[in-house]
């Protein structure tokens, strides 16, 4: 618990916004609140996400929406195979002056934006990804041998298709390390799938409206960074991502069967922000081991594979990632 009356009063001040923001965000992706709550997390935290799930279940919507209630600039590209890296980037064209003087001038690329969404990443070819991959994780591009920042807040907010694979080019690990997390998109219960009916095929539809600034969000990151995480919180984060590495010392039977390499230190960094993150969105001043537990899924899931034998088995990483919360958690809690 935090003693500092000025985050005190930040904190409380933003949750009443966050509740505005959520709001705002599921009048039009309706129900999916853990989805909403994923992507919210992954703004707050200065992240990025990877939205996997099948088409038509509203993963553009939400960016844009997102993009909308945040006040960020945001664009949209259709990753394909025959997208160059110039396409999203920019690149140098040859201007001649009224004077009849020529010069190199830079034209600025989709990616140079607020909020990106990367739709179907994984059909872009390699050189493509690679050259995302410096903007995800330095916030900068390089054209022409010359660096160009990108202004900040910079997100991106990716999506992939998880059945059709033909065509695609899978995102290397290097890659997939560098999204906060991983959002799984389902089907909407019957309920929702009614709701959305209703309020998606009449004459009007639901409008989103601003409730943040980007100077806003950008506090806002500030101040998560700056809530207080206890101890023992700390501790389970640090036994959860060492004992799901088959070669440490802590990790059981099941894990050194089964998994072909684990979650290196920037999976205990994301669980360190998202844990904020999700006691932010839920109105409480620091993390407890819930929050461990509820963010393990999405941060674990795509930092880890199950190797040939494992996958031969049919076993899911998501029940082992389950059971290793469930172990760590109960061993903290005897402690």
């Amino acid at each position: 618990m935090t003693d500092d009356p000025d985050l005190l009063a930040g904190l409380d001040a933003l949750e009443g916004k966050l509740a505005q923001a959520r709001a705002s965000i599921t009048r039009r992706f309706i129900g999916q609140e853990r989805v909403v709550d994923l992507s919210l997390s992954a703004l707050l935290c200065g992240g990025h996400g990877l939205l996997i799930g099948l088409p038509g279940l509203g993963k553009t919507r939400l960016v844009e929406t997102l993009g909308t209630v945040m006040g960020l600039n945001t664009n949209r590209v259709q990753f394909t195979p025959d997208l160059m890296p110039a396409d999203i980037l920019g690149s140098e064209v040859l201007e001649t002056s009224e004077d009849g003087k020529r010069a190199f001038k830079f034209i600025e690329g989709p990616i140079f934006c607020q909020l990106l969404m990367a739709d179907e990443i994984n059909r872009a070819s390699p050189r493509t990804q690679s050259a995302l991959l410096q903007a995800m994780q330095e916030r900068q591009v390089t054209v022409a041998g010359q660096n160009r920042m990108l202004t900040p807040p910079f997100h991106v907010l990716a999506t992939q298709n998880p059945i059709e694979q033909e065509g695609t080019y899978p995102l290397p690990e290097a890659q997939l390390d560098r999204f906060l997390v991983q959002i799984e998109v389902p089907y909407p219960d019957r309920d929702t799938e009614r709701a959305i009916l209703l309020a998606t095929t009449g004459a009007e539809e639901e409008e989103a409206h601003g409730v943040f600034t980007p100077e806003e969000l950008i506090d806002a990151q500030q101040m998560l960074r700056r809530m207080p995480v206890g101890e023992k919180v700390m501790e389970v984060i640090l036994d959860l991502v060492r004992a799901c590495r088959p070669e440490d010392a802590s990790a059981d039977e099941r894990v050194r069967e089964s998994v072909a390499w684990g979650p290196g230190p920037r999976a205990a960094q994301a669980l360190m922000l998202t844990v904020r993150a999700r006691a932010m969105l839920q109105g409480r001043l620091a993390p407890d081991a819930s929050d461990v537990a509820a963010m393990a899924q999405p941060v674990l899931g795509h930092r880890m594979a199950l190797n040939f034998a494992a996958r031969a088995r049919g076993d899911s990483l998501n029940a082992l990632i389950a059971r290793m919360v469930e172990d760590v958690t109960q061993v903290q809690a005897a402690a």
